[in-house]
Parts: structure tokens; C-alpha cells; sequence
């Protein structure tokens, strides 16, 4: 018999998904089967299945010994990764880090394995904050992701209990996210909000934007832009995103008329490139969390503002040197 104690990180999870992740090699079929069969147990008493776990409840389980050979590198492994962030912001639930372009959040299909979560959990390792050899089902996690060729704000959780509520609050929209891009030509419309449709192509990783009549599987999107600078030949939009949708940000603004300046996927890239630019210029830069809504583990934040400073975004001091632009959102009430 083998006994696994609950910690603070695996409590308030369902039986089911905490031996998922305690117990990666255990089919799911004999998961079932053992709970059924009293092979498993909580606190020596029959379990069910979908029983949500407290800290302090121990497991008794009546399973083969390979089945708790997990074979982990574990810190072996994140002790050797050379850790570079950019940190914005730290307390003991998160962390909030500036990505820079070019480096992908988790690993994809281009096999790049040191990924911004790599980086992550490196650091916390490192500074003896997270042993994944002593944790049985949590990791330091993302909260949300960008894409690879984009920079800006990631938020990471380091317990458990802030994973779920930073989770919540993005699902609820508790988060104001502001961008900035640089994109081709001069809109007219100083200040608009964009609405439409978008469809994702699964097998090519593009979207379509429909302004009407748009397919069954579209989703509705929503993006507020204001323009803060411009050249002639390119203008400084600060954006909000008001829904979430894969490349919203980068094929709303194309289909508007509007390229982002490096785009390789909506823009004109080949163009770009020979100016030097083979990143899209988008940065997620500010993070609002909003007042309101249910008390949690992270209402410490209601009301704070984080913000990357413009000399860290380069396509500013490129494009934009000396800019004065009061760049600070506007709406507020209306939006919230």
C-alpha cells in the first residue's frame, strides 16, 4: 500500500484529476476500476470519484509499485537552465513577466524547449520556491499566453490557489488588457471600437474576420483601438481587447485596413522583413485588475495597474522617438 498525503497545491481538486496528475502513468480505466473496487481510498473510507480533496486528507492506494515510478528529471534539470526574465511584478501567488518577441510560452511545434514556463519554473526552483520533486500534482502554470512572435505582459501563477482564481477572473473578465501595435497607414477614426465575427482555421493557424453573415462556427469579437501617434506611413494604436479570440488583435486590424507592421501571417511580410522587422509590433503592455466581483485569494490587486515602460517596447523608440502621448486608458466605467 502506498499513502499520499494532500497538500495545500492539490487541495481542492476532484480525486480524479489530482491521481491524473500524482500518477501520470496509471491508465484511466484502472483509476476508475480501483475506485470502484475500494483500492483506493480517502482517509481509509470508500472514495468517489468526483470527491473534491482537502488539505490534510490522506489517500491509501492498494496499486502496483511501477505505477509511482514517475520517472520525472525534476530539479535536476531546472537547475541547469540559465534563467533570463524580464520581471514586472512578484508577490508570493505571482508573477508578472515581459516576454520578448521570439520566445514561445509553452512548448509548440517547432520543439523549442526553453519556453517562457521553463524560464519560469527555473526561477522559482532556483530561488527555492517550487521543488517539483516534492510536489505531487502542481506546477507553476500560466494564466494566459501570447503568441511567440508577440511581447508583452504573461502572468504565471506559483500556488495552486492562485492558479484557479487569476483563472476565474480571466474567465469573468475581471482584467482590463491593453496592447500596443504599430500598423500601416493613418486610421481616420481617432478613437473606434471594432465589432465582427471571427472563424479559426485549425489546419493553417489563420482566422477570418466577417463583418456580417458570418459562418456557424464564427465567434463574435470585439476591439476598441485609440490612436496615440503617427508618422504618415505608420501609426502608435493602443488597443484593448474586450473579447479574446486567436490573432483577434492582429487580423481585426488587417481586415480593418490596417496591417500590423512585421506581421508574417496578416501583413505584408515580405516587406517588412527587408526593413528589419520580422516580429509583429504588438506588445500586450498594460494590465488592469478591475474592482469588483467575488473576494479571492488575489483581492490584494483590485485596483492595480502594471505597465511595461515604452523604452522596453523597440518599435516605439524606432518609429517613434520622443513620444509624449498620454497613453492612459479611457472608458473605464463604461467598460467594467
Amino acid at each position: 500500500m502506498h499513502e499520499l498525503k494532500i497538500g495545500k497545491n492539490d487541495a481542492g481538486q476532484r480525486l480524479d484529476k489530482f491521481l491524473t496528475k500524482a500518477l501520470p502513468s496509471l491508465p484511466l480505466s484502472l483509476l476508475y476500476k480501483s475506485v470502484r473496487t475500494k483500492k483506493i481510498k480517502v482517509n481509509r473510507h470508500r472514495a468517489d470519484i468526483k470527491q473534491i480533496l482537502a488539505e490534510g486528507d490522506t489517500l491509501q492506494l492498494f496499486l502496483s509499485d511501477d505505477f509511482f515510478q514517475d520517472g520525472k528529471e525534476g530539479a535536476a534539470s531546472l537547475d541547469k537552465i540559465s534563467v533570463k526574465l524580464d520581471l514586472l511584478y512578484e508577490d508570493a501567488a505571482i508573477l508578472l513577466v515581459n516576454k520578448r518577441p521570439g520566445i514561445s510560452v509553452h512548448e509548440d511545434e517547432n520543439g523549442d524547449a526553453n519556453t517562457l514556463l521553463l524560464q519560469i519554473q527555473a526561477y522559482l526552483y532556483q530561488k527555492g520556491e517550487y521543488d517539483p520533486d516534492r510536489e505531487q500534482s502542481f506546477a507553476p502554470a500560466l494564466c494566459n499566453r501570447i503568441d511567440r512572435n508577440t511581447g508583452g505582459i504573461v502572468i504565471a501563477a506559483k500556488t495552486a490557489e492562485a492558479l484557479r482564481d487569476m483563472n476565474a477572473r480571466i474567465k469573468a473578465r475581471r482584467l482590463g488588457k491593453y496592447y500596443l501595435c504599430v500598423v500601416k497607414g493613418h486610421p481616420k477614426v481617432k478613437e473606434a471600437l471594432l465589432s465582427g465575427f471571427l472563424r479559426k482555421d485549425a489546419k493553417s493557424n489563420t482566422v477570418t474576420v466577417y463583418d456580417k453573415n458570418p459562418p456557424r462556427d464564427a465567434k463574435e469579437i470585439k476591439t476598441r483601438y485609440r490612436v496615440l501617434r503617427t508618422n504618415g506611413a505608420y501609426s502608435l494604436l493602443e488597443v484593448e481587447l474586450l473579447t479574446g479570440r486567436t490573432h483577434q488583435i492582429r487580423a481585426h486590424l488587417a481586415h480593418a485596413g490596417f496591417p500590423l507592421l512585421g506581421d508574417g501571417k496578416y501583413g505584408e511580410n515580405k516587406a517588412d522583413r527587408s526593413l528589419g522587422y520580422k516580429y509583429q509590433a504588438l506588445w500586450s503592455y498594460r494590465l488592469i485588475f478591475t474592482k469588483g466581483g467575488e473576494p479571492d485569494s488575489l483581492s490584494y490587486l483590485d485596483g492595480r495597474e502594471f505597465a511595461v515602460p515604452f523604452e522596453k517596447i523597440y518599435f516605439i523608440k524606432e518609429l517613434f522617438e520622443g513620444l509624449g502621448t498620454d497613453t492612459k486608458p479611457k472608458g473605464r466605467k463604461e467598460q467594467e
